[in-house]
């Protein structure tokens, strides 16, 4: 059970929490994408990535199907998840397509017997970590990365590895107290799933992060995104286990951010699409399914949606290796039934609930 890996190395530090996350986006807010010329069909995405990382591929999707109107819904991955549970349990439809960074929620719902089979030459390219019986597909490479602010953070203090994180939050506990972030894995689904791949890669290192960031009253979120804000504002001057793309996409907006892939093991998200089995349309999922799969989708998700690239250079600027496809310490999160014991009930609240009594000196039922 997961529930030793903290118990055992982390001591519950009571520290007090500040939630900084602004609301999170509406449950379900739709943008609508009219077609460029008369529409004839009409797509529907149930996403949990953000617009401006889906809006380059879907316009550009337009331009090879231009009678194709697509809707985009766009949800936090725990309230996708509920959502599209309660549609398979009731047979009803949610969307044509699902979107999604928390993995282990996708792997649940085709267990769950929620989603359809698919195969066409375009799945045939995806690796095999990256697809689960031809139902979830991994459609990006993206490393879990740190964050932080030039500002504040001294090149002698840039962390490259999770020791170094540990070790930096301790020797200068003073500094960095009240302004190093991470997700709140409470409400963040990929949060939650990263964590959880930490505490099996690395049981004695994640051990002894959390306990760091413990001491350093850390200050915890639902999403990627309200934390690199809280670091763009410098009320945050670091984070961990950020997504890669967000965090990238970030730094180029703003010079004062920087993102390192960890030297130690660098854990790599596939963000994962499925088709429902409820799906209205699925001739037009499957349509946009292969585009992203296709060569054309993954250069436009490369040069400006989620940037990284399986075997490919990390982008310019991002302090890591020249090639992430090359290097041994690259830990794909495979999607398959390895990631079901990640949603057992009981030993998900049980790692939620020892996460939230180490991390954040709370008890109580997870929600």
């Amino acid at each position: 059970m997961m529930s030793w890996l903290i118990r055992t190395l982390v001591p519950a530090l009571v520290v007090s929490v500040l939630s900084f996350s602004p609301a999170p986006a509406l449950e379900g807010s739709t943008q609508f994408f009219p077609a460029e010329n008369a529409e004839a069909a009409r797509l529907s995405i149930h996403g949990a990535a953000d617009l401006h990382a889906m809006e380059p591929l879907i316009r550009d999707f337009q331009k090879t199907a231009p009678d194709i109107a697509v809707e985009y819904a766009d949800y936090v991955t725990n309230e996708l998840h509920q959502k599209a549970s309660d549609a398979c349990a009731e047979n009803a439809p949610l969307g044509d397509l699902l979107l999604s960074s928390s993995l282990d929620q996708l792997v649940s719902l085709v267990n769950n017997g929620c989603a359809s089979a698919y195969n066409s030459p375009q799945t045939a390219r995806v690796p095999k970590w990256a697809n689960w019986r031809d139902e979830v597909f991994g459609f990006t490479f993206e490393p879990a990365v740190f964050v932080y602010n030039a500002r504040y953070v001294t090149p002698d203090d840039v962390p490259r590895t999770r020791a170094e994180l540990a070790d930096l939050l301790r020797r200068r506990l003073d500094y960095y107290d009240g302004h190093v972030g991470t997700f709140d894995i409470r409400t963040s689904g990929v949060g939650y799933l990263l964590a959880f791949s930490d505490a099996r890669q690395a049981t004695a290192t994640y051990g002894r992060v959390l306990e760091s960031m413990s001491r350093a009253d850390v200050k915890v979120s639902c999403c990627t995104g309200s934390i690199l804000q809280e670091i763009a504002s410098g009320r945050i001057y670091l984070a961990y286990n950020m997504i890669g793309s967000y965090a990238y996409a970030a730094a180029k907006a703003n010079p004062d951010l920087k993102v390192v892939i960890p030297r130690d093991y660098a854990l790599i998200l596939s963000r994962g699409v499925l088709i429902p089995k409820t799906s209205p349309r699925p001739d037009l999922a499957r349509r946009f399914l292969d585009y992203l799969l296709s060569e054309r989708g993954q250069e436009v998700a490369r040069r400006q949606a989620f940037f990284f690239a399986e075997k490919g250079a990390i982008p310019e600027g991002v302090d890591g290796p020249e090639n992430l496809g090359e290097l041994s310490f690259i830990q794909p999160i495979r999607i398959g039934p390895a990631l079901l014991a990640a949603q057992d009930e009981a030993q998900r609240r049980r790692f939620i609930d020892d996460w939230s009594h180490s991390m954040l000196g709370k008890g109580g039922p997870s929600p």
